[in-house]
C-alpha cells in the first residue's frame, strides 16, 4: 500500500514549498493529496492564491476532509506544512490545522514544515519542545529561548533538519531537499537518494 501525504495550502502559501513535495512525492509514488485551508468549495476543489499570485487548483479542503472524517492521523503516513507570508500565519490561525498537526505528532506520524512554518505554526502549537529544528533566516529570533516550545535553543543552520518524525527546512531554496528528505523518510534512503539523482538535485 502507498503511503499517504497531505500539504496544507492556505492562501499566501509559498508555491515552491508547496509544489516541489508535491510534485517530488508524486514521482517517488507516494500518493500526495493538496487540503485547501480556510476555503470552502463545492466538491473541495478549490483554487488557492500563492503569496506570489500562483493560483493552485487543491484536490480537496479541510471541511470536505473533516465531515468525511479523513482528517485523523489514521488516514495519513504524513503532513507537509509549506511556509511563505501570509500563508504560514493563515495556517496558524487555522484551528482545524493546529488540532490535525498535534494529533499527528501525537500519533508519531512524519510533520514536516518549510520556511516560516516551523516558527509559525509548530512553535506556537508546542510541536518543537525539545526538538532540533531549522526555519527561515531570522524567524527563530522571533522564539522565546525560555518558552514551553524550546524556542532557539533546538535552532539549527542546517538546509535540512530531521529530529523523530519531524522534518524541517528553511525555505524555497531548500525546497528539492526537504523533499528528498521526506521521501527518504518515508520509504527508504535508497528512494530518496535515487529521487535527487533524477531530478538532477
Amino acid at each position: 500500500m502507498s503511503k499517504k501525504v497531505i500539504v496544507l495550502l492556505a492562501p499566501g502559501f509559498e508555491e515552491v514549498e508547496a509544489l516541489t513535495p508535491i510534485d517530488y512525492l508524486r514521482r517517488a509514488g507516494i500518493e500526495v493529496t493538496a487540503a485547501a485551508v480556510g476555503i470552502k468549495a463545492p466538491g473541495g476543489r478549490a483554487a488557492v492564491q500563492g503569496s506570489h499570485g500562483i493560483q493552485i487548483m487543491a484536490d480537496t479542503d479541510l471541511y470536505d476532509l473533516f465531515e468525511g472524517k479523513k482528517l485523523v492521523p489514521a488516514e495519513w503516513d504524513g503532513v507537509i506544512v509549506p511556509g511563505g507570508l501570509p500563508g504560514a500565519d493563515n495556517l496558524a490561525a487555522s484551528k482545524e490545522t493546529g488540532a490535525f498537526l498535534k494529533a499527528m505528532a501525537d500519533a508519531g506520524k512524519l510533520v514536516c514544515a518549510i520556511c516560516a512554518a516551523p516558527a509559525r505554526v509548530l512553535y506556537p502549537l508546542g510541536l518543537l519542545a525539545g526538538k532540533k529544528f531549522t526555519c527561515f533566516p531570522g524567524e527563530e529570533e522571533k522564539l522565546n529561548s525560555s518558552g514551553s516550545a524550546g524556542g532557539i535553543d533546538g535552532w539549527k543552520e542546517d538546509r535540512v533538519v530531521i529530529d523523530g518524525n519531524f522534518i524541517t527546512s528553511r525555505g524555497a531554496g531548500t525546497a528539492g531537499e526537504f523533499a528528498c528528505a521526506v521521501v527518504s523518510k518515508l520509504l527508504s534512503e535508497a528512494d530518496g537518494k535515487k529521487l535527487a539523482e533524477r531530478v538532477l538535485l
